[in-house]
């Protein structure tokens, strides 16, 4: 590239070549209309579909460049391999199966470049969001639950989302032994940067168009025995065993402009 990237858009992906061009199409066209110079880095746990052949003809009209793992698994582990590898200033993760609204991206950056703000959450579940309508219950109320599960770590609404825009420092003030497990990348980068300042954003969610979802029980077993690891991170960092303190991150909800 010709320039260093202002945002780099960071993909995980297994199985979702059949989503990879609308989702680059519609990151360029919003990124280019705000003029921000960007990337995406797809990130593949070596996927037996067409991801790398997708991605090698994106990658020649787009900033895209693919990481292909071969002998690692996992979302959150996969974020964390393209949050290492990526060039740009801000940096932003989400999924690929088109959940996540690429237009809701400056929303994100704009937060992210604010010297106040640590970390940003795309928000199903502040004042403006929404969710598709035909969302299923039990897909609320496990979110719900995981929710108010995490709320000893921090107060955000939706520490759940895959959403998120965070600065390159704050990124790299981490504790370089991240090793998160399942699904919750935000919640390993909001405990072990630690992010005071959690901003949620709202967001439209929507239901994948294509492919299949990769929850199950065996991600939500996963996500407990993560919890346990982040509890037991907080109070070794805190020096004591106390519990955390109620509300020590704040969450602040900002509406999207009429």
């Amino acid at each position: 590239m010709a320039e260093r990237p202002r945002v780099s858009v960071v993909v995980p992906t297994y199985c979702e070549a059949a989503n990879l061009a609308e989702l680059t199409q519609r990151i360029a066209a919003v990124l280019h209309r705000c003029g921000r110079t960007f990337e995406i880095v797809v990130v593949d746990d070596n996927s037996p579909d067409e991801t790398r052949r997708v991605c090698q003809a994106l990658g020649e009209c787009h900033p895209l460049r693919l990481i292909v793992r071969e002998h690692e698994r996992g979302l959150s582990s996969a974020v964390v391999t393209g949050l290492r590898a990526a060039a740009g200033d801000v940096l932003v993760v989400m999924d690929a199966d088109l959940s996540h609204p690429p237009e809701s991206i400056p929303d994100l950056v704009d937060l992210a470049e604010q010297p106040d703000v640590d970390f940003v959450i795309g928000s199903r579940y502040v004042p403006g969001a929404a969710t598709a309508e035909d969302w299923g219950w039990f897909r609320q109320w496990n979110s719900r639950i995981a929710t108010a599960l995490a709320r000893g770590l921090t107060r955000a609404r939706d520490p759940m989302a895959g959403f998120m825009a965070l600065r390159r420092e704050i990124f790299e003030r981490a504790d370089p032994h991240l090793d998160p497990i399942g699904f919750k990348i935000g919640l390993e980068l909001i405990v072990k940067a630690h992010c005071q300042r959690v901003v949620e954003t709202p967001i439209y969610f929507a239901n994948r168009k294509r492919g299949s979802s990769k929850l199950s029980w065996k991600e939500q077993v996963r996500y407990l025995q993560h919890l346990v690891r982040l509890y037991r991170y907080r109070l070794w960092a805190r020096g004591d065993r106390a519990p955390p303190t109620k509300g020590k991150t704040n969450a602040v909800t900002r509406r999207r402009a009429a």
